[in-house]
């Protein structure tokens, strides 16, 4: 059976890892225990009943309650096995952060770390170049690198005609 604890936000590492240690010295039956992708304060697990649940999160520090009903799969696949978008960022491409400390700032990729879902981006608006690894959903494209080259070229031709 699958169950959904309600535990304080940023803290579901640590409330996982004191389930699993009491989990493992009362030989419960929890068969899995995992923090959903993308949904801050809350923790799936499952185990053989609601009791093993209990008795695993009875009184720890961070853990609120159980959610009342049980979950099936499907209910929570999504969450489990997050599908990787393609995400349609290249190197060079400016990009304006939507998230996080630097919100709203514009800076220029220079590295794209795939697996790890981050980019490392040099700010635009600092005085001494700086680079920041940020994550891939919390940036926005602003102007392509070719787009880009693509409208110095056409200024440079109308220039060069224009000048003759």
């Amino acid at each position: 059976m699958i169950f959904i604890l309600k535990v304080t936000t940023n803290k579901e590492e640590r409330a996982m890892e004191m389930i699993h240690d009491r989990t493992i010295s009362k030989s419960l039956q929890v068969f899995s225990i995992t923090k959903p992708h993308g949904l801050k304060g809350y923790i799936i697990i499952e185990a053989a009943d609601r009791d093993t649940i209990e008795e695993a999160a009875f009184n720890l520090p961070y853990v609120k309650g159980i959610i009342g009903k049980t979950v099936s799969y499907e209910e929570i696949k999504n969450m489990i096995q997050p599908e990787v978008e393609d995400f349609n960022i290249e190197i060079g491409d400016i990009v304006e952060m939507i998230a996080d400390h630097f919100k709203n700032e514009k800076g220029k990729v220079m590295r794209i770390d795939k697996k790890k879902g981050e980019l490392v981006v040099s700010l635009l608006g600092a005085a001494v170049p700086i680079p920041v690894t940020v994550k891939m959903d919390n940036v926005k494209v602003i102007r392509r690198d070719s787009e880009n080259n693509a409208e110095e070229s056409e200024q440079k031709e109308e220039n060069y005609h224009g000048s003759n």
